[in-house]
């Protein structure tokens, strides 16, 4: 996004709000920042349809806003952290959502507000996988993907349940800024700094000990290491002192995906910062991150990213 000026995030609040995607939108745009040294940052403000006027939230505690609906009209990015899945978003709202010029981006069940507005209508969208069939069924012209942590299609991005808003918003960021200050947010915030949003939902057990007797994340830790050099499974299953077929069934059970395919999605996130390197050519990213060709390279990161390298290094390099 080419300005030079604050770039205007404007999130909803209303009555039995649950705080938590709320509370991660804030963190992520209401603070400033400026120890990252950008030309411009966020402001934030929260909009209701009801400013001034006391709303409940979940878990007992009340909240005001100083911000009517009008504002979306004016902000160059608009988030709705969620919303109720019956019924419809009420006539005020809809309005204001398409009155929007700028970014639409829902978290969780906010895709019901959008799809009752009619924004949704012929795009890819996802949601929490709780509500996804209820989505598809009221919505049928949205095409709904229950598997998914965030789907960009054109000014709207939709991102699934909770913590996968902190997915969604670090991807704004790293669309808006670039990989360097989109990592740099994420550790602040003490999450990974980058999950595709391809990536499943659904992960039986998405936690990676750091304790020394996890074979598992032992094995993780030591390929993350050697992103560069060949990996195969029985490296890997190696690395964790398992055989391949066990290594491979424990680490799908665990991580929700096969090792390899892991180690692909580490290989492209390691990229995005070289990518951003005008002066690497591709064939030496795609070296340096451990892929054997670099037509091996643009395959896997075009089937992840849903661009070329190419394209990503021309989009992120022609912003501030």
């Amino acid at each position: 996004m080419r300005i030079s000026r604050p770039h205007r995030v404007a999130v909803l609040a209303y009555e039995g709000m649950g705080p938590f995607e709320f509370g991660v939108v804030v963190e992520v745009f209401g603070l400033p920042r400026p120890e990252l040294d950008v030309p411009w940052w966020y402001t934030l403000e929260v909009c209701s349809a009801t400013p001034g006027k006391p709303m409940r939230a979940m878990g007992g505690f009340t909240m005001t806003t100083e911000h009517g609906l009008d504002r979306f009209a004016h902000a160059d990015t608009v988030i709705i952290p969620g919303a109720p899945v019956t019924g419809e978003p009420s006539l005020e709202l809809a309005e204001a959502l398409r009155s929007v010029r700028g970014r639409l981006v829902s978290i969780c069940s906010g895709a019901f507000s959008l799809a009752g507005a009619g924004l949704l209508d012929g795009r890819k969208a996802t949601t929490h996988w709780r509500y996804a069939d209820r989505l598809a069924a009221r919505y049928p012209r949205v095409s709904v993907d229950p598997n998914v942590l965030y789907v960009e299609d054109g000014n709207i991005v939709t991102g699934a349940g909770s913590a996968a808003g902190l997915d969604v918003c670090l991807h704004l960021v790293r669309s808006d800024h670039g990989a360097k200050v989109a990592n740099t947010v994420a550790r602040r915030l003490v999450i990974a700094p980058h999950r595709a949003g391809g990536q499943a939902q659904f992960i039986q057990t998405p936690i990676v000990s750091t304790e020394s007797s996890d074979p598992i994340a032992d094995s993780m830790q030591w390929a993350l290491s050697q992103l560069a050099s060949p990996l195969t499974l029985t490296d890997l299953a190696r690395a964790a002192h398992l055989a391949p077929r066990t290594y491979q069934r424990k680490f799908t059970s665990r991580m929700g995906v096969p090792p390899m395919r892991w180690v692909i999605s580490q290989r492209i996130a390691a990229s995005l910062a070289l990518l951003e390197t005008p002066d690497l050519p591709v064939e030496k990213v795609a070296e340096a991150v451990g892929f054997e060709s670099p037509v091996t390279f643009r395959h896997h990161f075009t089937k992840a990213m849903r661009t070329s390298p190419s394209s990503y290094r021309r989009a992120f390099t022609a912003t501030p």
